[in-house]
């Protein structure tokens, strides 16, 4: 799948003020000395890699997912371009700085893959790619980003698929292999990202985000399930989540909640490593961000009307609002805004 690119509307009249940062290659583009794709590329440019927790997707029937899957990209917390919804994403609050091209990625399934992991005929279906894809498109495109938002891994932390039955019922070790694994091989495809941000030769600032705090989503999730069985005309595919998160049944939620803790702090101190290991860096910033795990997703308003398990669009106002919260350091240092 291609990703979604967004340019801000209104650019060329914004950066006809003289006092725009960019009036300069406004004037050069008026004096046809560049052209408008030149312009274009020298705006800040923003990207983002996730799942679909950074999509405005939900799940009901398998075809009306799939066509949701490949035709909706562009209502969620990153990015809003539809002006029927209230969601105040990312990007939107970005533009208000600057002008700026934002690109989206993330695809429902999406996942932290390994090098010999096959992208599954749903996710095909899906036009899904992992996070070794969404990573390609990103190094294989003319212009590569100046700010990067990663929040995938929301899917590997399923810990209850494919488990044998002894360690379903004693899982320590299981949630420490994978959450050790998940470490092993998102740093492998991060150092990818990194050594072609450096190769790019102009700053660039890379924020990794925390997987959600489950604690407070499964807070929503039976609040949400309480509803369902109050009045069965809530939340039609409440239960369809189960079909593709075993885990997200009530007696596995409290190891989704361990197993993503898990993950963050392995992704915290990957983020430590690469910073002593990269230091000093001039073009080069990487944070990680708990923004999102700490935003407390507890009520139920929160989530979908029909499937209770992604985000509504409240939902992605408070994500969006968390994420850009977060955004500070990174745009001092790229000198946004």
């Amino acid at each position: 799948m291609k990703s979604t690119t967004v340019v801000t509307k209104d650019f060329l009249e914004r950066i006809s003020d003289p006092n725009s940062r960019y009036h300069s290659e406004y004037l050069a583009y008026q004096g046809r000395e560049i052209t408008l794709a030149e312009l274009i590329n020298r705006l800040p440019h923003i990207a983002m890699i996730g799942d679909s927790v950074s999509r405005g997707a939900y799940v009901s029937t398998p075809w009306k997912t799939v066509w949701r899957a490949r035709i909706r990209r562009n209502s969620n917390w990153f990015l809003n371009v539809d002006s029927t919804n209230d969601i105040e994403s990312v990007s939107k609050r970005l533009e208000k700085i600057t002008p700026l091209v934002a690109y989206h990625h993330a695809g429902m399934g999406a996942m932290v893959d390994d090098a010999d992991y096959p992208l599954w005929l749903s996710r095909r279906i899906l036009g899904t790619q992992n996070f070794s894809g969404q990573i390609k498109q990103l190094t294989k495109a003319k212009r590569f980003p100046d700010l990067i938002l990663i929040s995938i891994g929301h899917n590997n932390v399923d810990w209850a698929w494919r488990s044998p039955p002894e360690e379903l019922a004693r899982p320590d070790a299981r949630l420490r292999r994978m959450s050790e694994s998940f470490r092993r091989v998102f740093q492998s495809r991060l150092r990818s990202l990194i050594e072609h941000a450096l190769n790019w030769q102009r700053r660039t600032a890379i924020i990794v985000f925390g997987l959600i705090g489950f604690e407070t989503y499964f807070k929503g999730r039976a609040e949400v399930e309480r509803l369902r069985a109050a009045d069965s005309n809530l939340y039609p595919h409440l239960d369809t989540t189960y079909r593709y998160l075993i885990s997200f049944r009530p007696d596995y939620r409290d190891n989704v909640i361990r197993l993503a803790e898990m993950v963050n702090d392995e992704l915290r101190m990957m983020v430590d490593e690469f910073n002593r290991e990269l230091a000093p860096n001039e073009n080069l910033q990487l944070r990680y961000s708990d923004a999102l795990a700490k935003t407390d997703l507890s009520r139920p308003e929160l989530l979908h009307e029909i499937d209770g398990w992604h985000a509504s669009a409240k939902g992605h106002n408070v994500l969006a609002e968390a994420a850009f919260r977060d955004l500070g350091p990174s745009l001092k240092f790229l000198e946004i805004g």
